[in-house]
């Protein structure tokens, strides 16, 4: 993706286990995730993908996080020209600071925020790489990349709202899914990177959803209740011809598997 505003830029598993999660990710993405941490400030590990790239991190959380509510998930890093700035702007449209600008050496400056509905991601204001590198971890075909995410929330008119003016999304045509209300496309850059949708009674709090790209989506979906994993919502074609299956890891983090069939 060419610009940092509203582009997704790095994927971060929040784990109580990294070794475990290592074992279980690796077999159902292929993904190649550090066996030792990158950061001798905290138990931070990289993924590596197929293509030697990398699609995101795997932190450790504390119990001093566990004591203040954090819990296995998946968080998106949403990139902005001003960390600080975002910050006072995501107060200014509803949602909230969880975990102040900080700076991270090599990264950029970060931030923990959550949206007006709740739902938790980071903002990035990254530091350019020698060269001007462009982030990879999101792509729409790239295998072991985040291919598409999605936001299921309790107020998707708000929540369209918050990001289009925030980050500059597009929002092209909704599809209709019936009684489940619309799926909110949503664009940056041009590209379309997921969706904003109402979400289902049964889950409990608001939340984004990373759907990563996999080689062979009905051997992905077997690997995660091979390595004890629950699939929630089994393989299934969409449009466009991609086939996809939502699945919770051994820990409960929630997220999504996309690929072709055989």
């Amino acid at each position: 993706m060419a610009k940092v505003r509203g582009s997704f830029l790095w994927y971060e598993l929040l784990t109580k286990n990294p070794a475990a999660a290592k074992a279980f990710y690796d077999k159902v993405v292929g993904w190649n995730i550090g066996e030792t941490s990158s950061s001798p400030a905290m138990d931070y590990r990289m993924i590596t993908r197929p293509d030697g790239n990398m699609t995101g991190g795997v932190f450790t959380l504390t119990e001093d996080m566990l004591a203040h509510g954090g819990r296995p998930s998946w968080l998106g890093y949403i990139g902005v020209d001003d960390c600080d700035a975002a910050c006072e702007a995501v107060k200014a449209k509803g949602g909230k600071v969880h975990m102040p600008p900080m700076d991270v050496p090599m990264a950029g400056r970060i931030a923990m925020v959550s949206d007006c509905c709740g739902a938790p991601y980071y903002v990035m204001t990254p530091t350019p790489p020698p060269g001007g590198g462009v982030s990879t971890s999101f792509s729409p075909t790239i295998v072991g990349a985040c291919s598409w995410n999605e936001l299921a929330c309790s107020a998707p008119g708000d929540a369209i709202a918050f990001y289009t003016g925030l980050y500059g999304w597009g929002t092209p045509e909704p599809m209709d899914m019936g009684p489940m209300g619309k799926y909110h496309f949503v664009e940056s850059d041009g590209v379309t990177v997921g969706a904003i949708m109402r979400k289902p009674d049964a889950m409990p709090v608001s939340a984004w959803t990373p759907y990563f790209r996999v080689a062979n989506i009905d051997a992905a979906a077997a690997a995660v209740k091979a390595a004890g994993g629950t699939i929630v919502q089994d393989v299934h074609e969409v449009p466009g011809g991609d086939h996809i299956a939502v699945a919770l890891d051994p820990e409960g983090a929630g997220f999504g598997i996309v690929g072709k069939k055989g």
